[in-house]
């Protein structure tokens, strides 16, 4: 899978969540912890913040969100479609 260790930038993230077809993705923070984005809904781009759905239902509804910085983001890898939950 693609791995990119950079600092990313809001507008980067967004156009990876709006690719066609959607390739699901890890983010990774500084502060050690990753989040799967398995699909274009589990995620929404803000000027300096990602917020992220986590504990996603079968019907990809998220139980709730988290905030992450961009700042603090140290890279983005793709994931098989089966492993991003």
């Amino acid at each position: 899978m693609d791995k990119i260790n950079c600092m990313m930038t809001a507008l980067q993230l967004r156009e990876r969540l709006n690719e066609q077809p959607f390739r699901p993705f890890r983010i990774t923070m500084s502060d050690g912890r990753s989040f799967d984005i398995p699909n274009h809904d589990a995620a929404f781009v803000k000027k300096n913040l990602i917020e992220i759905g986590i504990n996603l239902d079968a019907n990809s509804f998220s139980e709730k969100y988290v905030s992450c910085a961009i700042l603090h983001i140290t890279s983005i890898e793709g994931v098989s479609a089966d492993r991003a939950a």
